[in-house]
């Protein structure tokens, strides 16, 4: 009946209530369809000849559609949010509203002081509780203390929070700014969602995505009806249920549906899931709530076609052996799974749209591009010492390495400072990567990428960090992470060039929101690669533009710096530990970190134990690219009055040398000046193995520039446990927390009554937890007060930026 394809729900109303009412009965469901109708031809729609176009049982000239629109703003960090809101503003189009989507630091493209249309805020938080660095600049300009308190009384919001529990300021970014919104009198029209990537985000995330069309088209409804009638209230009053007029709560079995076939028609128009590019984007059947109780249930898989989905009950059939019997599986892996999921029909996310055009180009070998770092801000320097700080059997190798930045004034960096590593990807992986993609014959050729023409990808572009006239070698060694874990926005598009039909299967089943166990268990938990999943797929050939649209920015790696340039002028040190992925059933052979095994092998010919030189001999230095990112806040505090404590269990002890190097310098400078108490919390395995550092922090304590020296070793034996300072009466204090324990009084009086700094630095995932939970017991016990009140107090602290966090996952 309608020329275009049907978009709104409204088109479902209007065709359901044409195709099965009388005759004489068009009067008896004329205002139900009016009243809907109305809503979407409200302002620039020839309502005279809609009426009639009705009443005559065909539409003649239909006015063309004004879609009702709502705004999407997002702050991201590493492409996250910047995903899911893209997935929102696609997804738009088929409910019928149009999504201006911007990202927050385009302040030119929206303007939330005039905005009456809801805004949906999609924010990630980084570092310790920080704003990404695209939405620092709005974060900072809805923070001004000029604003009023009605500012923005007529905004009306919702927002996704983006954060990891095993990060102690959880959702900072987006609790900051929903807290700001709400003080300048913005209304919320949807509960805000915190989505935790410590457990997997689509936990929340997915509930969040399904509820939000409901509440948008709520607002619109209720905004689009104070704006007529004043009397109703403010504009951004937040609507507590739906309105009476919300075009959904129209219910079908309101309606006559005798005619099979319409049903029929109805439900293929309307069938279609979600088209979120997020790595936990599973989503739902998008016409669950608007079919009649005789359709609901109906399993539903995404069908090959865009955006669209088709009814299926099938799975893949049961091989068989030659004589016939059953061949069964007998454990699941990332290639196979088990019943009930192997038999289950699938909500798998709608194909994400291409949007990229790449081809290669032959050049002359003579002038093959092979592309370099150019950033003004990225120096390449000399590695001028390696050592090794640990011992040859310790669980873990750490190692010292000494960069020479003379020739960089400008990298001048303060204690706490951290610096990025650029590091490319392992040579033997992109070898590996163009033989699967069988481009090793075209890896000098330009890559050469533009926007498709076609694409209906909302804010498609180029990605900004891939330079022109790149080789396709230089593309896959130094712009894109081959290392990173598919998402599932990934695996649904790898489907489509999956010939295969079992291992089709397997990857829509890994994408769905049935399979979300297995993806968790295959493809997340062990960090499987890109490289290993395409590996354990064979039949699975993309297009090297699927994987340029799908795969992240390669990022570099951040590390704290372990020196002070008072003492070191010219000189950088940092300390790592050598990561090692174990090997799973994707990855037969373990792997090492693709920065740290990098720097491993970098340095290993030069490489200092204990005896042997320190430097490279007649070698060449090798050389490595940095850049400086200073860290303003995690810092020791600028009166040297003031007293610190430091928590640092293994390589986490690295920036409180620099801490302690520039004390020993200010004394030298200042002999009769007051300095404060510092505290160091140290823990490693083990005293003779991996105690890093030991020699220099002994040495500080004799000199007296650090006062207190509190070691754990939590793996050694008991005779090594007699060596320490503990009486017999209290328990061996094994990690940095128990330690914090036994020197609760003072430590509790340093911070709250001396008006002390606190620095963490290590792990994120147990050590940071465990501290921040050790200390809120401290409060509790030597203030004899509540949960709730040492929670405060602790909230306090590192709101006066007096507990700070410099940790990792």
């Amino acid at each position: 009946m309608w020329k275009d394809k049907v978009h709104a729900r409204i088109h479902v109303y209007i065709y359901v209530t044409l195709s099965t009412s009388k005759t004489d009965a068009t009067s008896g469901y004329f205002m139900v369809v009016f009243r809907a109708a109305a809503l979407h031809y409200v302002e620039k729609v020839a309502l005279w000849q809609f009426v009639c176009s009705l009443s005559n049982r065909e539409v003649c000239s239909m006015p063309s559609e004004v879609k009702p629109r709502f705004v999407v703003l997002y702050g991201s960090q590493k492409g996250q949010a910047q995903s899911i809101a893209e997935g929102i503003a696609e997804e738009a189009e088929d409910h019928g509203l149009v999504a201006e989507l911007s990202c927050l630091n385009q302040s030119e493209k929206y303007n939330l002081e005039k905005e009456n249309a809801p805004v949906v805020f999609i924010v990630s938080t980084t570092g310790d509780g920080e704003p990404p660095d695209n939405a620092l600049q709005f974060v900072k300009r809805i923070k001004k203390k000029t604003l009023s308190t009605d500012h923005y009384k007529h905004l009306c919001y919702a927002l996704l929070a983006l954060g990891d529990t095993n990060y102690a300021n959880f959702c900072n970014c987006g609790k900051t700014v929903e807290r700001r919104l709400q003080e300048l009198g913005a209304k919320q029209f949807y509960a805000t969602g915190y989505a935790d990537d410590g457990v997997g985000l689509e936990v929340v995330l997915d509930p969040w995505l399904e509820g939000l069309w409901k509440a948008i088209k709520g607002a619109l409804s209720k905004m689009a009806s104070d704006r007529t009638d004043p009397s109703k209230g403010d504009v951004g009053d937040s609507p507590k249920e739906t309105p009476d007029s919300y075009i959904p709560d129209v219910q079908l079995n309101l309606l006559s549906l005798n005619d099979h076939q319409s049903c029929e028609s109805v439900r293929a128009s309307v069938d279609t899931d979600s088209k979120y590019a997020s790595s936990s984007s599973d989503t739902r059947n998008a016409v669950s709530d608007l079919r009649p109780a005789s359709l609901a249930g109906s399993p539903v898989l995404a069908s090959q076609s865009h955006g669209t989905a088709s009814v299926s009950t099938s799975a893949p059939e049961t091989q068989t052996e030659d004589a016939g019997v059953p061949h069964v599986a007998l454990a699941a892996s990332l290639t196979c799974s088990l019943p009930p999921l192997s038999e289950s029909s699938l909500n798998v996310p709608a194909l994400p749209p291409p949007y990229l055009d790449v081809s290669l180009q032959d050049v002359d070998t003579v002038e093959q591009i092979v592309g370099r770092l150019n950033d003004e801000n990225v120096h390449e320097v000399p590695i001028n010492r390696a050592v090794q700080l640990t011992r040859g059997d310790s669980v873990k190798t750490s190692l010292l390495l000494e960069l020479d930045i003379s020739a960089y004034p400008m990298m001048a960096y303060q204690p706490g400072d951290s610096f990025d590593v650029f590091c490319p990807n392992r040579a033997t992986e992109v070898e590996d990567m163009l033989h699967r993609l069988g481009l090793q014959d075209q890896r000098n050729h330009h890559v050469h990428i533009s926007l498709n023409k076609d694409t209906k990808k909302k804010g498609a572009q180029v990605p900004t960090y891939i330079p022109q006239r790149i080789s396709l070698l230089y593309l896959f060694t130094w712009c894109l992470e081959i290392r990173s874990v598919p998402k599932k926005a990934f695996l649904r598009a790898l489907v489509e060039h999956t010939r295969d039909g079992v291992q089709k299967r397997r990857l829509q089943e890994l994408c769905s929101k049935q399979g979300a166990t297995d993806y968790n268990l295959y493809v997340r938990d062990p960090s499987l690669s890109v490289l290993e999943l395409l590996t354990a797929f064979p039949s699975c050939s993309p297009p090297l533009s699927l994987l340029i649209e799908h795969l992240p920015k390669l990022q570099p790696r951040p590390y704290s710096a372990a020196s002070s340039c008072l003492k070191h002028p010219g000189k950088l040190h940092f300390v790592f530990n050598v990561v090692e992925f174990p090997a799973c059933s994707a990855r037969p052979a373990g792997r090492r970190g693709l920065c740290t095994g990098w720097l491993f092998d970098l340095i290993n010919p030069g490489l200092v134990f204990p005896g042997k030189p320190e430097h490279f001999g007649s070698q060449a230095l090798p050389k490595i690219h940095v850049s400086l990112r200073p860290n303003c806040s995690f810092r020791p505090p600028s009166d040297l009055s003031v007293p610190f404590i430091m928590v640092g269990p293994g390589t986490g002890v690295a920036p409180f040398i620099g801490f302690l190097q520039q004390r020993e310098k200010e004394r030298q400078e200042n002999p009769e000046a007051a300095f404060g108490e510092t505290w160091l919390f140290f823990g490693c395995r083990h005293r003779g193995r991996d105690y890093l550092f030991r020699e220099e922090l002994e040495g500080f304590v004799s000199s007296g520039i650090l006062n207190h020296l509190k070691v754990c070793f939590s793996r050694d034996d008991q005779e090594q446990e007699e060596e320490m300072e503990v009486t017999t009466s209290v328990a061996r204090p094994r990690y940095v927390q128990h330690n914090l324990l036994l020197n609760s009084q003072h430590i509790t009086e340093i911070l709250l009554k001396q008006n002390g700094h606190l620095y963490v630095c290590g792990d994120a995932k147990n050590m940071a937890k465990d501290v921040n939970d050790t200390l809120m017991e401290m409060i509790k016990t030597e203030l004899q007060v509540d949960q709730l009140e040492a929670m405060k107090r602790l909230a306090g602290l590192r709101e006066e930026k007096r507990y700070l966090q410099d940790i990792w996952g």
